[in-house]
């Protein structure tokens, strides 16, 4: 049974590694398969991981996704997830994002860190997540689906690396002991227009329990988060649909704004 079981996560990663490759969504993995379920989809993407690994991909940090209650009501599902960030997936402050290179992108401002020691689980608190953490910075993730139409269960995001896309860094890097994440505003606009606001509480109470939360998972599969890994802690509004030629801007008290052109 267990061959079995992992040759077809195996041939899902596979799906999913050329839906990637070709910008060609696939239906849901759990249409296929509705019994599919968190460990399944973990099991899937360690296989598309190690695939793209195979390609050169660099993992150089995580995204949690879901974190907040506003984004776990609109895609319908009730716990976190997280994915690897890919080192070619990141872009500075000011960069064009295209568009072109997605498949139905989203985007939403959220607050990064970067850690200075390394955080292995089981176990980390949050006092010892805040003092790995050395860097506080403003975020924009695009998130994307290989999953049509974003039709996605939970299984079937988390197989998909999260819904992973592409990371914009604001080019501030504060220290944390500077600043209380949970009190950090951020507003949000597309082409000068507003259409979100948000505080970092929203991102489990406290974007620092975010990290804790993911060493403590990813400790249980034997993945420790080091030292100059990239911590996305997840949206602070629903994602906003990303087209041709818009342009977003995110700006946070104490950490500035970040941009980017799609």
């Amino acid at each position: 049974m267990s061959g079995r079981v992992s040759r077809d996560h195996r041939e899902r990663a596979q799906a999913l590694y050329k839906a990637r490759a070709t910008r060609t969504p696939i239906a849901p993995l759990t249409d296929d398969d509705p019994s599919l379920g968190l460990a399944d989809g973990y099991a899937i993407q360690r296989e598309l991981v190690a695939m793209l690994a195979g390609d050169g991909e660099r993992t150089v940090g995580y995204k949690a996704g879901l974190t907040s209650e506003p984004m776990r009501r609109q895609f319908g599902v009730d716990t976190p997830d997280h994915g690897p960030v890919f080192a070619s997936t990141l872009y500075r402050d000011g960069d064009r994002v295209p568009r072109e290179d997605f498949i139905a992108p989203k985007v939403e401002a959220e607050i990064v860190f970067r850690l200075g020691s390394r955080l292995a689980g089981p176990g980390v608190t949050v006092e010892a997540a805040r003092a790995a953490v050395a860097d506080v910075m403003a975020g924009l993730e695009v998130v994307d689906s290989r999953i049509e139409d974003w039709r996605i269960k939970l299984a079937d995001t988390v197989a998909d690396l999260a819904s992973n896309g592409a990371v914009v860094l604001g080019g501030r890097a504060v220290p944390l002991k500077s600043v209380d994440p949970r009190l950090i505003g951020m507003v949000f606009s597309r082409n000068g227009e507003l259409v979100a606001t948000g505080a970092g509480a929203a991102a489990f109470g406290d974007p620092v329990e975010v990290v804790a939360w993911l060493a403590n998972t990813l400790g249980a599969h034997g993945v420790a988060l080091e030292p100059g890994h990239l911590i996305l802690t997840g949206a602070l509004h629903a994602a906003v649909t990303v087209e041709h030629g818009d342009t977003f801007t995110a700006e946070f008290d104490h950490l500035g704004s970040v941009t980017f052109q799609a």
